[in-house]
C-alpha cells in the first residue's frame, strides 16, 4: 500500500480527503495537523483502530519536527492541505497567514527536498508533491469576464489570498529550480460535511436551525463557483494518479451562483426536511459588505477534465441536500463548535454569544 503524508488533515477538505483514502485501502496515511481552531483531530477518531492511519500534531513551520516524521514514515506521496482559510480572519491579521501559508510551505519544500535523494531511484521518480491552493489567487472577475483558466496571472485581493499566491510560487520555483515533483491544484470554493461554522453554507444551515438572523454581506450577489467536497477529494486523487509534474489545474464544480441564491436554496430546502413555524427565508438580513470583497469567480476546469477524465458527480441541488442533511443530523458536532467561546476576527455585526464570541459573517 502507498503511504502518503498529508498536512492539514483535520481540517474540513482534509479530513473528506483522509476518509476517502483510507476508508477506500487507497493508501497508508500519517496525518500532520497544527490543531489549530479549525482542525478537529476527533473527525477522524473512527479511523485511529486502522493499521493504515496515523495521526501527529505538529507544525509544518517546525522543519526539524517535519524531518523526524518524514524519515520514520518514510512516504510516497505529501498531500499539503496545511493553511490558513479564512478571508475574514485574514483582514483581522494578516501576519498568521504568511507564516503558514508561505513560511510553513517553504519549510515543508525544504525537508521534500532533503528527504528525494534518501530514495531509491523508482521510488524518487514516482515520488509526488500536492499542493492544494485556491481559485483566489487569481483575483475576481467581471461579469463579461470568461471564468479563470491555468493562464490567468495572478491577482490575489485579500491577505489570504495574497498568502496562497505566494505559496503556490514558491512551489513552482521550487519545481523548476530543484526539480522537486511537484504539482498544484486550485480550487473554487468546497462545501459539505464537517466545514467549519463560520463559513458561507454551514453558518446560513446553523443560524437557521438555530433560529438566528442569517447575515448577508452586501445585497449577496457576490458570485462563486461551488462544488460538493466530495468531488473535489476525486478531482485530487485524479491529479495524483496522472497529473504531470509541474503542472497547474483548476478545480471546479460548474455551479457559479450568487451567494443571496445559495442562502435562499438552503432555507428553501430547511422548509421542507425541518419546517418550522414561518419560512426560513424570513431570517435573511443584509449587512455591511466587508473589506476588498471580490465580486466574482469562476474555473474553467477544462484542463482536467480534457487531460485526467475528471468529472463531478454532485450537482448543486444534490450536494446541498446531503449537506443540510449531515448538519440537521450532526447538531451536537457543530453545537459543541459553536459553544466555545473561541477568538474570532472582524464583524460589522454584533451577534449572539452563545452561537459565536465574536462576528460570524466570514463569508467566502
Amino acid at each position: 500500500m502507498k503511504k502518503w503524508l498529508v498536512t492539514g488533515g483535520a481540517g474540513f477538505i482534509g479530513t473528506n480527503f483522509i476518509m476517502k483514502v483510507v476508508g477506500g485501502n487507497i493508501a497508508h496515511v500519517l496525518n500532520i495537523d497544527k490543531l489549530t481552531y479549525a482542525g478537529m483531530s476527533e473527525n477522524l477518531d473512527p479511523l485511529m483502530p486502522l493499521r493504515h492511519y496515523g495521526f501527529c500534531q505538529e507544525d509544518i513551520c517546525d522543519q526539524s519536527g517535519l524531518e523526524r516524521q518524514f524519515l520514520e514514515f518514510q512516504p510516497d506521496a505529501v498531500i499539503n492541505f496545511a493553511a490558513e482559510t479564512h478571508v475574514d480572519r485574514s483582514i483581522d491579521s494578516p501576519e498568521p497567514f504568511f507564516q503558514t501559508n508561505v513560511i510553513g510551505t517553504m519549510r515543508l519544500l525544504n525537508v521534500i527536498q532533503k528527504y528525494l535523494p534518501s530514495l531509491a531511484i523508482e521510488k524518487r521518480r514516482q515520488f509526488r508533491f500536492l499542493h492544494v491552493s485556491t481559485d483566489e489567487v487569481y483575483g475576481d472577475l467581471e461579469e463579461e469576464d470568461l471564468p479563470f483558466s491555468e493562464k490567468n496571472q495572478y491577482r490575489p485581493n485579500s491577505p489570504y489570498a495574497a498568502s496562497k499566491a505566494g505559496s503556490d510560487h514558491l512551489v513552482r520555483s521550487y519545481w523548476k529550480t530543484f526539480h522537486l515533483p511537484a504539482i498544484i491544484s486550485n480550487c473554487s470554493n468546497n462545501y459539505g460535511p464537517y466545514q467549519f461554522p463560520e463559513k458561507l453554507i454551514p453558518l446560513t444551515i446553523i443560524k437557521a436551525l438555530n433560529w438566528k438572523p442569517i447575515p448577508i454581506y452586501g445585497d449577496g450577489l457576490q458570485r462563486r463557483d461551488w462544488i460538493y467536497v466530495e468531488d473535489h477529494v476525486d478531482a485530487l486523487l485524479k491529479i495524483l494518479e496522472s497529473g504531470e509534474v509541474g503542472e497547474t489545474y483548476n478545480v471546479g464544480g460548474g455551479e457559479e451562483r450568487a451567494n443571496l441564491e445559495i442562502v435562499t436554496k438552503i432555507c428553501r430546502t430547511l422548509d421542507r426536511l425541518t419546517p418550522g413555524k414561518t419560512s426560513y427565508q424570513e431570517l435573511i438580513t443584509h449587512v455591511k459588505d466587508r473589506p476588498g470583497h471580490d465580486r466574482r469567480y469562476a474555473i474553467n476546469a477544462e484542463k482536467i477534465k480534457s487531460q485526467l477524465g475528471f468529472e463531478c458527480q454532485y450537482s448543486l441541488e444534490m450536494g446541498l441536500e446531503k449537506t443540510i442533511s449531515w448538519y440537521i443530523n450532526h447538531r451536537q458536532w457543530w453545537e459543541k463548535i459553536t459553544q466555545q467561546r473561541y477568538q474570532g476576527h472582524r464583524l460589522g455585526v454584533k451577534v449572539e454569544a452563545d452561537v459565536f464570541q465574536r462576528n460570524t459573517l466570514n463569508f467566502p
